[in-house]
């Protein structure tokens, strides 16, 4: 059978962890403990502005949780260093097996599509960075709807967006908190568990599958 993919961006196909180098740099051995707070504190402004009907471009979300990192762990950065690293948030590199699996994917002739909180033109521009962007039918943005995941709002776009619907469709994602949305939605759903540390909210929740890497998935697909 053939399905339409859903891949989340960031955390999935793209490594936020590529922005770790240049944090070394700029704070030291504090590095792993900004870029963490970073990323959870970029989903948690997330979370909190869907709750609040409150709006904005991923970008400020980003921005904002970078800010309350660097006063966290007291990191003084100047206002040109956040800028490189806003930038460099931007052309973060894909994971490894990314290429290739969707390559596979492709050729086995099911429809991909990149859904995201990013923007489209973000996403887009990341996309064309990894050399991914001619692997994808087309972007599915959040913006379209001005909710972030987990809400069912933004799971039920995707599926009048792609022309898809919920017996076809697939959410492949790292961030276990969109695959508990997806399910909850009545989407399949593949969890990306690319670490073994990483932990499944203990929910009565669970995904159809879980995989480790992009390129086990064309024979998890049911």
């Amino acid at each position: 059978m053939k399905y339409t993919l859903a891949f989340d961006v960031y955390g999935t196909l793209i490594n936020t962890s590529g922005i770790f180098n240049s944090l070394e740099k700029m704070t030291g051995n504090k590095a792993k403990s900004v870029m963490d707070t970073w990323r959870n504190k970029q989903l948690e402004y997330s979370f909190r502005r869907g709750l609040m009907n409150k709006f904005v471009d991923f970008s400020v979300c980003t921005k904002d949780a970078l800010e309350f990192s660097c006063k966290t762990f007291k990191v003084n950065l100047s206002d040109a260093q956040k800028e490189e690293l806003l930038n460099e948030y931007k052309v973060l590199p894909a994971f490894a097996d990314v290429n290739n699996g969707l390559h596979t994917l492709k050729k086995d002739g099911h429809k991909i599509y990149a859904f995201s909180n990013g923007s489209v033109h973000a996403v887009s521009n990341l996309l064309i960075n990894a050399q991914l962007m001619h692997l994808f039918d087309g972007v599915v943005s959040v913006e379209d709807v001005k909710v972030f995941k987990p809400s069912p709002l933004v799971y039920e776009h995707f599926n009048k967006k792609t022309n898809s619907t919920k017996e076809t469709s697939w959410l492949i994602s790292g961030n276990p908190f969109d695959i508990i949305g997806a399910a909850s939605y009545g989407l399949k759903t593949a969890w990306l568990k690319r670490s073994s540390e990483t932990i499944f909210d203990p929910w009565d929740i669970k995904p159809t599958t879980i995989i480790n890497t992009i390129t086990q998935l064309p024979i998890n697909l049911k």
